[in-house]
């Protein structure tokens, strides 16, 4: 049962727990989405330190989240699945921080969606190779927060909601896809048709 929870969030209305894992630094935010406006409810970061025991930090970070979620009761975890890179030993430890996140959110019936970090880069720039700084950048247009946080973790984080926002949004004609991929791309040539339809909701119209 708990499993089909994901396909009936509301799909006009709903709260989305963004976490960008880590063993020392954890960026988490969380959006909420109306329709086709996003707005930010929170947006930082949980330090750690190197000198805790992994078993004492895993700890730390399962009492944050579930702080977050009972603080702001979010409908769905979307969160960054690990990078699989060279070094085994920093992909294990990341495995098992993500592993305490969705668990922090099954204790209070949360599903979750996971997504590989070129996946949310596409999905917020257009460009899957975007730098944190673009990323950064382009939710602050999206999103329309003044200040850009000290820490990227908190925008990459960010950055995993808005993915699942856009991944999970009310279906667009493809008629109008393709005209509003042409409009952009006179705008700049490095984001995609997603970006601008966060941007510019006024401008979605269905074709009669």
């Amino acid at each position: 049962m708990f499993f089909h929870a994901i396909n009936n969030i509301k799909m006009n209305e709903r709260r989305i727990l963004g976490i960008d894992p880590g063993t020392t630094c954890l960026g988490y935010s969380i959006i909420e989405q109306k329709g086709k406006k996003l707005s930010l409810l929170c947006m930082d970061v949980f330090k750690m330190t190197t000198k805790d025991e992994m078993s004492l930090r895993m700890k730390q970070i399962f009492d944050h989240i579930i702080g977050l979620v009972d603080k702001f009761h979010p409908d769905v975890l979307s969160i960054e699945a690990p990078f699989y890179g060279k070094n085994i030993g920093s992909m294990l430890k990341l495995s098992r921080v993500q592993g305490v996140c969705i668990s922090a959110c099954f204790a209070r019936d949360i599903p979750f969606m996971e997504y590989e970090p070129r996946k949310i880069k596409q999905s917020v720039t257009g460009n899957g190779a975007s730098s944190k700084e673009q990323v950064a950048k382009m939710l602050q247009m999206i999103i329309g927060f003044k200040d850009m946080p000290k820490q990227l973790d908190a925008t990459d984080a960010m950055a995993v909601a808005v993915c699942y926002a856009n991944e999970n949004n009310m279906l667009i004609p493809e008629s109008v896809k393709k005209s509003l991929t042409q409009i952009y791309k006179k705008k700049t040539k490095q984001y995609g048709w997603n970006s601008f339809v966060a941007l510019h909701p006024d401008r979605i119209k269905e074709k009669e």
